[in-house]
């Protein structure tokens, strides 16, 4: 009678566990068990009590290292974010976690077009460290985030960033509301520069120094998307006007670090997928620049007008890519006097450039599985100072053309090598070309 009321226990606990007890209730209720069995006298029953309690301790075992059902995998884009950028958006809820790297070497030329011998050291990057971590509370809102580490580590150099941090309101499943820090929805790279979405061991120059990735302010705004077309439309604080250089607007980005907001710009961005694997668009931003700055008793306005107009096809095996962009500022005369800066080192009035890169993955020849080896080619052209004030002058140096030539191997979708060499051209015939080997991973 005690031996069937015992076994009549375990079977009721086993069965207990199937639908997902806590772990630790099941584990008191077995030490209790043992108690029990410990203060009967030996019998022939034993062995086979024993064995239930084996049992009964393998399934609390898979109770507490279960894994979740399902594994969310950065291969899919979404709202305008990379792969493993925007793993949040498919998570059911809680927690989500990813990230990509990148390590860059570069190889120098000895001396520029112009024959003069240069000091550049070849050097070799942990360039960027990045982890997104996401929260999803529920259908309707999610936090996410990026953390960039640059360059290794803080103390040889590199520092640790916020690249975006945003909460989402999702008032239907294609619309939405973006509040904090977010990223310029400019160009091809700003907002998906995880290190597999594009060809090249370097970013493109464009993509650098007129629009200046990685690019985030602090805003809000709508985004959404519909059948084949997707938007986005942030007010964002302004950049400043009073960090530009020569070489372009990259100075004035304030990152969300104690930014000054007394101007405040417009971006947005307007995507169309007429067909599976092609994107055709636009994108601006907008806004005065001087940040309540004066000279003479006058309020700088130094308003910066940018717009850009992108293209990219992934067609069986080939892909191509393509960007223009322009940009003018008002008041650059004001803003040099700001700086103090004279002679050719003057903010252009006007500048712009433009790239096009084409690809061929020659696994799509032979099947190779997952594994992909791409040749690729890009050519850019740029000109930050196309126009400068009266009383002021064009650095040669400024008008550049670079040619870059490389191949690019997949061993899988979320791992890829780099090797490159570019070609850098400009007026003053300054330019040092160099060799590059890239590796890069999401997850």
């Amino acid at each position: 009678m005690l031996k069937r009321f015992i076994i009549t226990v375990l079977a009721l606990l086993v069965s207990a566990s199937a639908f997902a007890q806590d772990a630790s209730d099941l584990e008191r209720r077995l030490r209790a068990l043992e108690e029990k069995i410990a203060a009967m006298q030996a019998s022939s029953d034993l062995a086979e009590i024993r064995r239930q309690i084996e049992i009964l301790g393998s399934e609390i075992e898979a109770l507490k290292t279960r894994q979740p059902d399902k594994v969310v995998t950065a291969d899919g884009e979404q709202f305008g974010l990379g792969a493993a950028a925007s793993k949040v958006y498919r998570v059911d809820h809680g927690i989500s976690f990813g990230g990509y790297g990148e390590m860059l070497y570069e190889n120098y030329a000895g001396s520029t077009d112009g024959g003069i011998r240069t000091t550049n050291k070849d050097k070799f990057d942990m360039l960027r460290g990045i982890l997104y971590t996401g929260y999803k509370y529920n259908d309707r809102v999610l936090f996410n985030s990026e953390i960039e580490f640059e360059h290794g580590s803080t103390g040889s150099g590199g520092e640790a960033s916020v690249e975006f941090a945003y909460l989402d309101f999702l008032v239907r499943p294609d619309l939405g509301v973006r509040t904090g820090l977010v990223l310029v929805p400019m160009g091809l790279v700003n907002e998906q520069h995880e290190p597999t979405t594009y060809l090249t061991a370097r970013r493109s120059v464009v993509e650098n120094a007129i629009i200046p990735t990685t690019w985030r302010e602090m805003g809000a705004g709508i985004f959404g998307e519909h059948g084949p077309v997707s938007w986005r439309a942030y007010v964002v604080n302004s950049i400043r006007g009073d960090r530009f250089t020569a070489g372009g607007i990259r100075g004035g980005r304030q990152k969300g670090a104690n930014a000054q907001i007394e101007d405040l710009a417009l971006t947005g961005r307007f995507d169309w997928q007429p067909i599976m694997g092609t994107t055709v668009g636009g994108s601006f931003f907008a806004g005065n620049t001087g940040q309540g700055s004066t000279v003479n008793g006058e309020v700088v306005e130094g308003r910066l007008t940018m717009f850009d107009l992108h293209a990219e096809m992934q067609f069986r095996g080939a892909t191509l890519r393509g960007l223009w962009t322009r940009a003018t500022i008002d008041d650059v005369a004001q803003l040099n006097a700001l700086q103090s800066l004279t002679g050719n080192r003057s903010i252009g009035e006007s500048m712009g450039g433009w790239y096009v890169e084409a690809g061929y993955d020659l696994a799509t020849l032979r099947g190779f599985g997952e594994r992909s080896i791409t040749p690729y080619v890009r050519f850019e052209q740029l000109d930050t100072q196309r126009r400068v004030p009266n009383g002021f002058l064009r650095n040669p140096a400024s008008e550049q053309a670079i040619f870059t030539y490389g191949v690019q191997f997949k061993p899988i979708p979320q791992a890829v090598i780099k090797a490159d060499y570019q070609n850098f051209d400009n007026e003053a015939s300054s330019g040092l070309d160099q060799w590059n080997i890239g590796i890069g991973y999401i997850f």
